[in-house]
């Protein structure tokens, strides 16, 4: 559903110190990411998440679901926020698998991602 929080990311300075954190103190599984980018897939009861080492000044984000990215992208610009010039989708692995995913910035600054989901099936 559009709008809802549909993915979260993690970045982290230590893969494997924050598996074990957070695994231990949410029951997080962990699944290896795609070959063409690396990190793990984060299973939790509800919300799909990602995670990637070597990025110690990271914060988590959070991605909210979009039906058409680039409507959205667009939509974001009318409104005063921002794109981030990086496209996170990775290669077509990850994005068959996940979806495409982009950083934003609202018309204050703050920063927050959109994500479309990869189509069913």
């Amino acid at each position: 559903m559009a709008g809802e929080v549909s993915f979260f990311e993690l970045g982290v300075g230590d893969d494997e110190r924050a598996r074990t954190f957070f695994g231990s103190l949410f029951g997080w599984t962990f699944e290896p990411g795609p070959s063409d980018g690396g990190g793990f897939a984060i299973r939790t009861p509800n919300v799909r998440g990602g995670l990637h080492g070597n990025d110690p000044g990271a914060r988590p984000y959070l991605f909210f679901e979009v039906d058409d990215m680039a409507a959205a992208l667009a939509q974001v610009r009318v409104l005063g926020g921002s794109v981030d010039d990086v496209d996170l989708g990775g290669g077509e692995e990850s994005i068959a698998r996940f979806g495409r995913f982009r950083l934003c910035h609202d018309d204050q600054g703050t920063p927050f991602g959109l994500h479309q989901p990869p189509p069913e099936g």
